[in-house]
Formats: structure tokens, C-alpha cells, sequence
């Protein structure tokens, strides 16, 4: 325990020297104010630049504090995702190619710490960046479109987090398995996308897929409650990301031994 830890207070430290403690909470609070901000002022933003015949009248229906919610979840499945990314595309190639997981491996480190561990400092970054773009988009929705229970935010943060541990657990599997960062950024990117293609054609097969907790957590937003569904598919994301985490100890330690 005390080696894991050690680990992950090197890539704690690591990661506040790149400024990704800064970076990275900047970017998610901006993707998840964006629309919210944006959709209000929408008229006022179309009659500044002019363009409406005159004496139009353009109206735009007021979205619901949950809908106002979900607006921030999709940028963040996108642009967020991306951002999470490439935040820890190179956590392990990245060692791999300069030498350094060399140095670390050659003292009696365990695999499964030096993995573990730096998933858990990029988790730690991805869920504390998400808490705090939350509940920037939860102060703009109780100001601009009514009122959102805190404990309905906190269940989004719960169920929504999943997915940012599942997209760090797929990066970091193909941290193990290649070493070119953009060959890391398009598998990841692919495979997620396969995912989203795979679960909106073949959504009666794939309800209760990771890149379905969105649509869940809209649901439990609208009915007030968790459904079975959004339980069913958060135990699969949670038994992926562990799936993933393993597989990645096990393709890393063969790598090394290989080399």
C-alpha cells in the first residue's frame, strides 16, 4: 500500500507541475456553462448580429432545470470526453518512450501499483474537474431556469462519473499497449464512438451499455427517480472499467517481461 501510494503522490505532483489541476477543471467548466448560457441569450444573441427580417420575432422554448442539466452532459460525452483523453494519453506510453518506467521498474515495483495508481491520480483529477463544472451548470440552471435539487446534482455527479472512469480505464489500457500518444487518442476516440454507433442502432441490445448512463441519468431527472436501467448501467460500466484495469496490469507486465 505504501508503494501505491508513493506512486500516486509522484503522479499527483506530476500532473499539478503540467498544470493539469489547472487546465483541466477550466475546460470542463466551460464546456458545462456553455450551453446553458448560451441557449438563454440565444435572442439576444441572434438580435445583436442582425440578421432577422425586420419585425421578426424569434422564440425559443425555456428548457427545464433537468433539460438545462442534460445540455451540459452532452458537451461533456463529447468535447469532454476528448479533453479527458488527452489529458492522460501518454501517462504510461509516455514513460515508455523516454526511459522512465524503466527506472521505476527496475526497483521491486508491482505492476498492478504503477497502473492502479495512475489511474487513480487521473481519476481523482477527472472527478474533482467534473464536480466543478456541475456545479457551475447547476448555479446558471437555478439562475436562469428554475430550480434543481443539490441532491439530484449529486446523483448525476455519482452516475455520470462512471463514464469519466470508464474513459480513463480504456486510455489507459491502450497506455499499455502502444506507444504512439495519437495512435492512443484514435483507438480511444474509435472505440467510443463504435460504442455510441453500437448502442443508438442497436439500442435493445445495448441499454444498459456505459455510453448509455446519459440517457439514464435524463430519465431519473424527469421521473425523480433511479431507475433499474441506470443501476444496470452502472454496474456494467464499473465492471468494465475493473475488466479494463486488469487486462491492462496483465498486457503491461507481459510487455515489460517481453522487452
Amino acid at each position: 500500500m505504501r508503494q501505491w501510494y508513493t506512486i500516486f503522490q509522484k503522479e499527483m505532483l506530476e500532473n499539478w507541475r503540467n498544470f493539469k489541476w489547472v487546465w483541466v477543471p477550466l475546460v470542463i467548466l466551460v464546456l458545462s456553462i456553455m450551453d446553458p448560457i448560451t441557449t438563454y441569450y440565444m435572442p439576444e444573441i441572434l438580435d445583436a448580429v442582425g440578421n432577422l427580417p425586420e419585425g421578426a420575432i424569434f422564440e425559443m422554448p425555456t428548457p427545464s432545470p433537468a433539460e438545462s442539466i442534460m445540455m451540459s452532459l452532452s458537451q461533456l460525452s463529447t468535447l469532454g470526453v476528448l479533453v479527458i483523453i488527452l489529458m492522460s494519453m501518454q501517462t504510461i506510453s509516455g514513460e515508455i518512450r523516454s526511459g522512465v518506467s524503466e527506472i521505476i521498474l527496475v526497483k521491486p515495483v508491482n505492476y498492478s501499483n504503477y497502473v492502479t495508481a495512475k489511474w487513480a491520480s487521473f481519476v481523482l483529477i477527472s472527478l474533482a474537474s467534473l464536480f466543478i463544472g456541475l456545479i457551475g451548470s447547476w448555479y446558471y440552471t437555478n439562475l436562469l431556469f428554475g430550480d434543481l435539487a443539490f441532491i439530484d446534482l449529486l446523483k448525476v455527479f455519482a452516475f455520470y462519473g462512471l463514464w469519466f472512469m470508464f474513459i480513463i480505464s480504456l486510455s489507459i489500457f491502450f497506455n499499455t499497449m502502444v506507444k504512439n500518444q495519437g495512435l492512443i487518442l484514435f483507438l480511444t476516440i474509435v472505440i467510443v464512438m463504435v460504442l455510441n454507433l453500437l448502442t443508438s442502432v442497436l439500442g435493445k441490445y445495448f441499454n444498459w451499455s456505459p455510453s448509455q448512463l446519459s440517457q439514464h441519468i435524463g430519465e431519473m431527472l424527469l421521473t425523480n427517480e433511479i431507475t433499474s436501467d441506470l443501476m444496470a448501467s452502472a454496474i456494467i460500466t464499473i465492471a468494465a472499467t475493473i475488466l479494463l484495469l486488469i487486462i491492462s496490469v496483465i498486457v503491461f507486465k507481459s510487455r515489460k517481461i517481453a522487452e
